[in-house]
């Protein structure tokens, strides 16, 4: 049942739209429908923000054709990333020094939406969009995230699909590499002179992989099949714009929580046990966007969205050995030990001979809905000394998921998994459903008066969460109840004043807020953060300097299926305590021109990042604290250079990535270190004729082999050296 506010807050905004529909206006213009699916629109707005954003265009993500959101984003100073599976599939990305597992601290989108499985009821559930088929993004941080929420103390990215196109028009890009890696990614498209629209996309993107399993001919890559159609209509003499969206993915990948040992990575860092030769993933998507926008007249346009996400996967993997967890057993053969298990434990993970059932696998099946409706109202005021830009917003949301799981056990035999028995599904802990409920309220305003810009805003969040728990099924019986409910008020304010035509200093402060839940005891995740810095621009030169700081009332821990070491249960929340994370973002970009016929263009991102506990304490999750500890996985030092060379028909791009090495827990001791990391790759060029163009790009070129994470599960690799062949034909 929807509360009274949230249902009487809805009907209101949904009325307003439809009544404003009928309102009458002398200046009738298009409606721009593609603006209101941006939150910075370009790279000129992105430097207007009230805080600092980035604008990731289209030429920018061709230079390279990455696949991986990871290495997208490694461009963007401010976002850390922990590595895993190296191709991106399940990304953990943070900003600012907010915690990186499963990008559960951020706010992910698509087309404005949000795009996480459950974003309330489970954060940290991973589904992330294809990457390739994206034709640009967008990364906010600062109070200009103050327009998405609920998780607003690290940002916000929204990735923006292709478009419909105004002409007829299409593209296929057209890949094939090593590992027998092959990726297409295809799109056509048009729009009449009646206003109607449409676009047909596919991304179909396959490899072996670069890892090799212990016994097995099995291969550890991917499968991914991803369609989207879109359909638009928007006559030149209407006010109206309305479009429809509908994207299906499907996604087998056999990747495994399972690391190595450190020896067995100083020999081979591309090897997986055979234990792991079953580990499965496999996984359906479905989004489905209705939106309309309305244009009152030239300073006032409506926009409403209806949508709806569906999530559904299981991942079949190694769970435990004779009831001992993997990461423990590597754990004692790196140190030496036998704390939690025994010689022969061992090599049953090596590869031995088991004992009947020792190795169990368990289906960790999941569904999940995200679906909500949105209301945004843009009202321009222009004055002769003032001008105000009002951002109103309002969205309803309801979001699920659904934990259903069974554990099989097998046998070991000469390197090979004989199954001995299938479990009995939902007979353990993770049966259970958790339900969220929210109301989301935003207001802005932009006001500038000459050259100051002052944008204060403030953001209320209302939100309710029930979790239930069954042990067996059917849900007959009664479940265990557990809820819990959250309403926040979060103020913000940016500040630009333009020295200058080309020098500006920017501002900014916002309370930010993490998704709270069910678990009794365990505060809300809240954060004062603030921003100084400057910017200058002229021509094609852009300098920005920014330091940031974020106060943390209370650091929350989330335990997760990669984070777990079995001690807790999935999705409960831990508290962390007063934390601190306090750092500077330097960016350059510019392009010289070398003779008329040749170009340089050169970038430059550089994140410093200092982030600490402030209390001592030894809890459950975050285990052993002391003041002035580290925050697992947030690297004090991170660069990214990228220098090009354009000259006529070809281009050549060097880039070039640093990332410092990172506790992955807050004692950083032993074995809880990961390698500093320097990635070179290259991406060659040459435009054949307007329509086709080819090119080559060889990925980590000096094949350097680091330990990038230790979880889950052990020591993990980086993506090995990668050459990849493409053609892209535009018609």
């Amino acid at each position: 049942m929807l509360k009274p506010l949230k249902l009487s807050l809805a009907y209101v905004a949904i009325t307003a739209s439809i009544s404003a529909s009928h309102s009458y206006s002398d200046h009738v213009e298009k409606a721009q429908f593609f603006e209101e699916i941006t939150i910075v629109g370009n790279k000129e707005r992105a430097r207007m923000m009230p805080g600092s954003a980035h604008f990731i265009s289209d030429d920018e993500l061709e230079i390279f054709n990455y696949a991986d959101i990871q290495q997208i984003l490694r461009r963007v100073p401010g976002v850390n990333l922990q590595l895993e599976d190296g191709y991106g599939l399940r990304p953990n990305i943070g900003i600012r020094g907010v915690q990186t597992e499963r990008s559960g601290r951020i706010m992910l989108l698509e087309d404005g939406v949000p795009i996480a499985p459950a974003p309330y009821a489970a954060s940290s559930a991973y589904y992330f969009p294809t990457a390739g088929r994206m034709y640009s993004m967008e990364v906010l941080k600062g109070p200009a995230a103050i327009t998405e929420g609920p998780n607003t103390i690290g940002g916000a990215i929204n990735m923006i699909s292709t478009p419909i196109p105004e002409q007829t028009e299409g593209k296929v890009i057209a890949e094939i590499g090593q590992d027998s890696t092959t990726r297409v990614h295809a799109a056509y498209g048009s729009t009449n002179s009646n206003g109607f629209g449409y676009l047909i996309e596919t991304h179909q993107w396959k490899s072996d992989g670069f890892q090799s399993i212990d016994g097995s001919t099995g291969n550890t890559g991917l499968d991914i099949k991803d369609y989207t159609l879109k359909l638009s209509y928007a006559p030149n003499d209407s006010r109206h714009a309305l479009e429809m969206k509908y994207q299906y993915a499907d996604q087998d990948s056999n990747q495994s929580y399972l690391g190595i040992t450190d020896a067995d990575f100083k020999v081979d860092p591309y090897r997986r046990y055979s234990v792991s030769q079953s580990d499965l993933m496999v996984a359906t998507h479905k989004q489905l966007i209705l939106r309309h926008e309305f244009t009152l007249n030239d300073r006032t346009s409506i926009t409403t969205t209806a949508y709806n996400n569906e999530h559904a996967r299981s991942w079949y993997k190694l769970d435990k050995l004779a009831g001992v967890g993997p990461e423990n057993i590597i754990a004692d053969l790196n140190n030496g030990t036998t704390d939690y298990s025994d010689v022969s434990l061992q090599g049953i993970l090596l590869g031995g001979d088991s004992a009947q059932g020792d190795v169990v696998i368990k289906d960790n099946n999941r569904e999940y809905y995200s679906r909500g409706l949105s209301v945004k109202i843009d009202w321009l005021l222009e004055g002769d000394a003032v001008s105000q830009d009002i951002e109103l917003g309002l969205r309803y949301h309801q979001d699920e998921e659904d934990r259903l799981q069974r554990s099989d056990k097998y046998t070991q035999i000469n390197q090979t998994l004989v199954l001995d028995s299938i479990g009995i599904t939902g007979g353990s802990k993770n049966n259970r459903v958790v339900e969220a409920e929210a109301l989301a309220l935003y207001i802005k305003n932009a006001i500038t008066f000459g050259n100051l810009i002052v944008t204060p805003g403030v953001r209320f969040e209302d939100i309710d969460l029930e979790r239930r728990d069954w042990s067996e099924l059917p849900r007959n019986e009664s479940p265990s109840l557990k809820s819990n409910q959250v309403s926040a008020v979060l103020p913000s304010i940016g500040i630009i004043y333009n020295l200058s035509d080309n020098l500006s200093l920017l501002a900014g402060a916002y309370n930010g807020f993490g998704t709270p839940t069910t678990t009794e005891g365990v505060e809300e995740e809240d954060a004062i953060n603030l921003e100084f810095g400057g910017r200058y621009q002229q021509n094609d030169l852009l300098i920005e300097l920014i330091a940031f700081s974020s106060d943390y009332a209370n650091l929350v821990g989330e335990c997760t299926a990669s984070s777990s070491t079995g001690d807790c249960d999935i999705g409960d929340q831990f508290n962390g305590g007063e934390a601190r994370v306090q750092g500077l973002e330097f960016q350059f970009v510019n392009n010289y021109p070398l003779s008329d016929m040749t170009n340089m263009p050169l970038s430059l991102a550089y994140t410093y990042t200092n982030a600490e506990f402030e209390s001592t304490f030894d809890g459950e999750f975050f285990g052993a604290v002391a003041k002035g500890d580290p925050i697992p996985y947030i690297p004090q030092n991170q660069l990214s250079l990228t220098v090009g060379l354009e000259h006529g028909a070809y281009r050549l791009n060097a880039a070039i990535n640093y990332v410092d090495a990172v506790c992955v827990k807050a004692s950083c001791e032993g074995f809880e270190k990961t390698d500093a990391s320097t990635v070179l790759d290259i991406a060659s060029h040459y435009q054949v004729n307007d329509r086709l163009g080819v090119y080559l790009k060889v990925e980590n070129v000096t094949d350097e082999s680091d330990i990038v994470a230790r979880q889950p599960k052990g020591a993990r690799p980086n993506k090995a050296r990668t050459a990849t062949l493409g053609m892209r034909y535009t018609f």
